[in-house]
């Protein structure tokens, strides 16, 4: 491809044409940059906080899941505790016997979640797709990975097949959230297993990367950086493939129960479906992209990223759901400017998380001279920066200062949160639980921006200084 574009630094005009093919994997690097990723690339200090804190987060996680789903399921959302001291001992009694009862995994939850899995890595396997080059790579002497990416069709064939099962009364969906806490049971096992099996197969295999010496802590941040299976990238495969199409099925669920149960489905159960459909179709469109982001390029494949995506994400994320189905929907009933309110703020949202993405994602790849135009749907408006502005840097990448990177570091951070708030909100006011996902996200999102600027301060150093003083604001344009 020979077309050029046309690119500015902010202070003289350029021109980047696309690189042949057999150019891509030394990719622009300056010798000082090469110096500064090989410091990156090493273990020099802890976070999250260090080998004790990720060691509570690893043991707090699956508790906290199952018991704001004995809140959301058997108590009306309320967020139940022991009556007095007397009470503690009976009460964590009443909660265990929940989980034995009601979240043990029978044969109906590990069929449908090990199938899953299962009928995904297939699709991931034989489907065909879009060929992306991710972005050198230091550890691998910048080389450059290639991806499968067939998530859209993966995705089509998913909800063909779903649907056609569930016409036919072979697999009705509302048994998803019937069979929740087995399933959700299910996830966080199959979750440490994959953990554990990731960890110690690069380890052995001699292919763990940034370690620390402890066990804890490289068990959660990971060992491998770029683990795969032939031509799935495993990595990319839980992030697209698992927790997004799991919860838009939970949701989907939910309204099939719904249906069931009163003959309709409300508009804010609809929302939440839609909200889950969209974020996956997002995913699965513009998968090209992701090779381009954080979690591809430096994020290692351990506990964080394992149990997340294959039990966290979509056994959480899903509590507004949880707590409607729950409830009759007149409880929880918008009028009509605020369902109009609701759905207004959840498309721009999107949009602007959406193009925030593609902006950056396809500025990157015109940097690589690697960038092909896509079909898939839908391509909103404003996807690509014409004649964009950059910062060159002495490293040898270039930090981008147009489009919607203009006025924030992180637009799509903020755009993503206000998504997550929508779907909160969908649910009313008459718990708290359902507003985990938002309040959560927010941590996230804050540390992990505080992790990104510390690492690119390092990487950058005076230029990522200029970068700041010319997009000031990290989230909030004119605010923060």
């Amino acid at each position: 491809m020979s077309t050029a574009v046309k690119m500015t630094n902010g202070h003289t005009n350029g021109e980047l044409r696309q690189r042949a093919t057999a150019a891509k994997s030394t990719a622009n690097i300056t010798e000082a940059g090469r110096l500064t990723d090989k410091k990156l690339d090493q273990h020099t200090s802890y976070e999250f906080g260090g080998p004790v804190g990720v060691t509570i987060m690893i043991a707090i996680f699956p508790p906290l899941m199952y018991y704001f789903w004995i809140c959301l399921w058997f108590y009306d959302g309320a967020l139940v505790h022991p009556n007095g001291l007397s009470d503690i001992v009976p009460f964590f009694g009443r909660m265990w016997r929940h989980i034995v009862e009601d979240a043990y995994p029978d044969a109906w939850s590990t069929t449908f979640y090990v199938g899953l899995m299962v009928f995904q890595l297939f699709l991931a396997f034989v489907m065909p797709g879009y060929q992306q080059e991710g972005l050198p790579v230091p550890s691998l002497n910048y080389k450059t990975l290639t991806y499968n990416c067939n998530a859209l069709a993966c995705w089509y064939a998913t909800l063909i097949t779903s649907a056609v099962l569930h016409w036919f009364g072979i697999f009705r969906l509302s048994g998803i959230v019937d069979h929740f806490g087995g399933i959700m049971t299910v996830s966080i096992l199959w979750g440490f297993g994959l953990s554990l099996v990731t960890y110690w197969v690069a380890v052995l295999n001699g292919t763990a990367i940034r370690m620390s010496g402890n066990f804890m802590y490289d068990f959660w941040m990971g060992a491998p950086l770029n683990p795969r299976i032939g031509n799935v990238d495993l990595k990319m495969f839980q992030e697209v493939r698992i927790p997004w199409v799991l919860l838009f099925y939970i949701c989907v669920s939910g309204a099939c129960k719904q249906y069931d149960d009163y003959g309709y489905v409300s508009a804010n159960v609809a929302f939440m479906v839609l909200a889950t459909g969209l974020y996956i179709n997002a995913c699965a469109k513009g998968e090209e992209c992701i090779p381009q982001t954080w979690d591809m390029f430096h994020e290692k494949d351990g506990f964080m990223l394992i149990f997340w995506n294959f039990a966290g994400v979509p056994f959480t994320y899903c509590y507004p759901t949880l707590y409607m189905v729950r409830r009759h929907p007149d409880t929880y009933a918008f009028p009509l400017w605020g369902k109009i309110l609701l759905y207004t703020t959840l498309m721009v949202s999107h949009y602007i998380f959406d193009t925030a993405m593609a902006q950056k994602s396809h500025f990157k790849m015109q940097m690589q001279g690697i960038h092909h135009e896509r079909s898939a749907f839908p391509q909103w408006p404003g996807r690509h920066v014409h004649n964009p502005t950059y910062i060159q840097t002495a490293h040898g990448n270039r930090l981008l200062t147009s489009g919607w990177w203009a006025y924030a570091r992180k637009p799509n951070y903020s755009a993503d949160w206000v998504q997550s708030f929508t779907w909160g909100a969908c649910a009313g006011f008459g718990s708290l639980i359902p507003f985990f996902y938002p309040v959560f996200f927010f941590v996230v999102l804050v540390h992990r921006c505080g992790r990104d600027f510390e690492r690119c301060a390092a990487k950058y150093g005076k230029d990522w200084e200029e970068y700041c003083r010319r997009v000031p604001y990290k989230f909030i344009p004119g605010v923060y």
